[in-house]
């Protein structure tokens, strides 16, 4: 009889460990969101109903957002605002976001110098033959 109260101790303390490891805190998320999928989704879009200025604006809180908390900012994230910078026709802005992001996330680096190439003038054909 002894035993089997031990036992039921035993498988008592069991179940509550158990019960009270299941309670834990999820897991901080790696990213900070917040609303960048959603905003980029409607900037692609072109639906017209927020201005470029209006979006960097968004998104530059964001990221001040993520910058307090410590957070770190989503892949994409430095990409959609050098081309919404773009688009407002602040070249060497988005340049920086777009270095930015290719340091951040090296396997970008394809997209991001595909992009970079897109800011820098072709080169003449005098300066061709001159190197």
């Amino acid at each position: 009889m002894r035993r089997l109260q031990t036992s039921a101790r035993l498988l008592a303390a069991a179940a509550v460990l158990l019960t009270a490891g299941c309670a834990a805190p999820p897991p901080k998320p790696l990213y900070m969101w917040e609303g960048f999928p959603r905003g980029q989704y409607e900037t692609l879009l072109h639906d017209g109903s927020s201005s470029p200025q209006d979006q960097i604006q968004k998104l530059e809180a964001v990221a001040e957002k993520a910058r307090g908390a410590n957070a770190a900012l989503p892949p994409g994230f430095r990409a959609h605002l050098g081309l919404l910078h773009l688009t407002a026709g602040d070249s060497a802005q988005a340049r920086a976001l777009w270095q930015a992001e290719r340091a951040t996330f090296p396997e970008s680096a394809p997209y991001i110098d595909q992009l970079l190439k897109r800011l820098d003038p072709p080169a003449s054909a005098d300066a061709r033959k001159a190197s």
